[in-house]
């Protein structure tokens, strides 16, 4: 697939969300993640070496891992599916399991971790969105809700929930909490925040709360709760037609069009009240399910491979600032000295959306693990 082929099908992925259903009803959830399941790809090891920007090793050092984390982590994967169909089914492949290493195990610092398969739009499906029917744009989200309400009834027992999604993922959580969340003072309650990375949430402009959700408002201390981190990764001015950080552009609404009074969010979860701080970033040191379309494309980002025996690389080689330079709301990173240049994939208009989970992956973490422990206080 060429980096022109892919672009254009991943800018019809927000579309394919926009007639999300909500009847209709869904199998017993398939779990991609969950506590105690066997070969689990959201539990691996916490050890991790640090490297400076330039890649060199400066040593290592191993998280703490609760022995009993007071809240779950409920996580909803991207467009990663490399089967042939248009809907992927809910069968576990490798790409799905490296996208929950990638993006969610680290967490396991924090809380439980529970991940649902969900037959997602797959990339074959947007690189032919006329043969989608509206049928395949609403399962995947009844799947997720499906399983949402499964883990409530099952496996939460009164306990807080972090909301993790990134690109399809976020736009289907999107959804969930204004379906199940948003409105409902109960359930709400239990929310202690929602991490939707890639994914355009809507705001009223100049405010912290509307155009998506109600009462669910934008996280601006690391004590709140209740709130939600959003933000898109470039490391350049976003250009025009922007998929990402333009409410007037973007295809990635889910509860109605975008209008003159609505913009997309931004927070910075390294300096959530705002201005420009330094990123932590997390990546595993295993590559991405090689042979598999995501697999390329993360060899052709840019960020370091260093050889190392830890599961986990951190490295400190960016700083970041929420900025709406040529109109768009974004995280825009800036490299050290030595840091490696990342390349935009799959075009300028994507910015460095490939990388939005992992860039500022320990400032997420630091500001999950302080939401925590203020939940778990009141």
């Amino acid at each position: 697939m060429s980096r022109r082929s892919l672009a254009v099908a991943l800018s019809c992925a927000a579309f394919l969300l926009l007639a999300l259903g909500v009847s209709g009803a869904s199998a017993s959830t398939t779990w991609l993640c969950k506590p105690g399941l066997a070969s689990n790809p959201c539990a691996p090891g916490l050890g991790t070496t640090v490297i400076d920007p330039t890649g060199a090793p400066q040593g290592t050092l191993t998280p703490a891992k609760p022995k009993h984390p007071k809240v779950d982590c409920f996580y909803v994967y991207p467009t990663v599916s490399d089967q042939k169909t248009l809907q992927a089914t809910r069968k576990v492949d490798p790409e799905e399991r490296s996208i929950a290493l990638y993006q969610a195990a680290r967490y396991e610092s924090a809380c439980r971790i529970y991940a649902p398969m969900y037959r997602q739009i797959t990339l074959a499906g947007l690189l032919k969105p006329a043969g989608v029917t509206a049928k395949m744009r609403a399962t995947g989200y009844q799947d997720v809700r499906a399983a949402w309400r499964e883990y409530l009834k099952k496996y939460n027992k009164g306990r807080g929930v972090v909301l993790i999604g990134h690109s399809q993922g976020s736009f289907v959580l999107r959804q969930l909490i204004a379906d199940e969340i948003d409105g409902n003072a109960k359930v709400r309650r239990q929310l202690v925040s929602a991490i939707l990375l890639g994914g355009n949430v809507l705001v009223e402009k100049g405010s912290d709360k509307g155009g998506d959700f109600d009462n669910v408002k934008a996280c601006r201390a690391p004590t709140q709760l209740r709130c939600v981190v959003a933000f898109s990764t470039f490391n350049a001015t976003p250009p025009e037609k922007a998929v990402f950080g333009r409410s007037d552009t973007s295809p990635a609404v889910v509860q109605g069009k975008p209008t003159k009074s609505t913009e997309v969010l931004c927070t910075n979860p390294a300096a959530l009240g705002g201005g420009s701080a330094p990123l932590t970033s997390l990546f595993p040191s295993a590559p991405f399910a090689p042979g598999t379309t995501i697999g390329a494309l993360t060899t052709q980002v840019g960020l370091p491979q260093p050889q190392v025996s830890t599961p986990w690389v951190e490295a400190q080689a960016y700083t970041g600032r929420c900025s709406s330079d040529g109109g768009a709301n974004v995280l825009e990173i800036t490299g050290q000295t030595g840091a490696p240049v990342l390349h935009p994939l799959p075009d300028a208009t994507w910015g460095l959306h490939l990388v939005d989970a992992n860039i500022a992956l320990g400032d997420l973490i630091t500001l999950v693990q302080s939401q925590v422990k203020q939940y778990t206080a009141h």
